[in-house]
């Protein structure tokens, strides 16, 4: 009779985040070989930049964003049309008991990273940095 190991919070979380990347990886190819049936989706240029997973991996945030940040409202609407075809796609592909409910997310990090930038290079902020020195 084999033994059930129970896992750690560490090692569940570990796994949380390799089938996060699992499913990030899985979006990024179906969109990257246009593997959708949507004309918006195939003339975009599609970045999944993180997937996050809740930790029973039933549900799963993915954070897209097109190239440049182009249509991003109506890429977002394509992706949100074809959720069924992702889940499948990526159900089929990991092999898990369950499917994750994927939903889709605009990234906004690069526009944070750009005000943290904007905020960074403003003078009166340098000068404060500087008078620090």
């Amino acid at each position: 009779m084999a033994k059930h190991q129970h896992s750690t919070p560490e090692q569940q979380s570990v796994r949380v985040l390799k089938v996060g990347e699992r499913v990030r990886h899985i979006l990024s190819e179906l969109l990257a070989r246009g593997e959708a049936h949507d004309d918006v989706l195939r003339a975009s240029n599609i970045s999944v930049t993180e997937v996050r997973m809740t930790p029973d991996l039933r549900n799963a945030k993915a954070y897209v964003k097109p190239l440049l940040g182009q249509d991003e409202a109506q890429v977002l609407k394509a992706l949100r049309t074809n959720t069924a075809f992702f889940q499948k796609e990526v159900a089929k592909r990991l092999g898990l008991k369950f499917a994750p409910k994927l939903s889709f997310q605009p990234d906004e990090s690069f526009d944070e990273a750009d005000r943290i930038e904007q905020l960074l290079n403003d003078p009166k902020v340098a000068r404060d940095l500087d008078d620090e020195d």
